[in-house]
Parts: C-alpha cells; sequence; structure tokens
C-alpha cells in the first residue's frame, strides 16, 4: 500500500506535543487589534489544544507529524 500525503497546508498549523496532542495557534491576531484589550490578546499568543473529534482529523491530514 502506498504512503499517505501529508497535507502541506494543516502541517504549517498544527504541531504535536510530548503527550501525542496536538496544538494550534489562536485565531484573531491578524488585524482590527485596536478594539481587543490587553488581556485578550495575552490570552491570544497560547497555544490551544485540539481534542475529541477533531483530532481525529488533524490526525488524518498529517499522519507522520
Amino acid at each position: 500500500m502506498p504512503k499517505m500525503k501529508t497535507n502541506r497546508g494543516a502541517a504549517k498549523r498544527f504541531s504535536k506535543t510530548g503527550s501525542g496532542k496536538y496544538k494550534r495557534n489562536q485565531t484573531g491576531r491578524r488585524h482590527i487589534l485596536t478594539k481587543k484589550n490587553p488581556k485578550r490578546m495575552r490570552r491570544l499568543r497560547k497555544p490551544a489544544l485540539i481534542i475529541g473529534g477533531q483530532a481525529k482529523q488533524v490526525q488524518k491530514l498529517v499522519p507522520y507529524l
């Protein structure tokens, strides 16, 4: 059976943690930043974990990550 192809767009967006979970960057930090308060901006700096069924979808997109 041939190897599965990695979705390159997904590979750039997701990374795997040491425990095997997937993490992603938060959205909402590109533009229209003046109306977002500092507390919200600090919270958006930290990566978020992908949980549940979405993790299975990411696993299919990036099988060798």
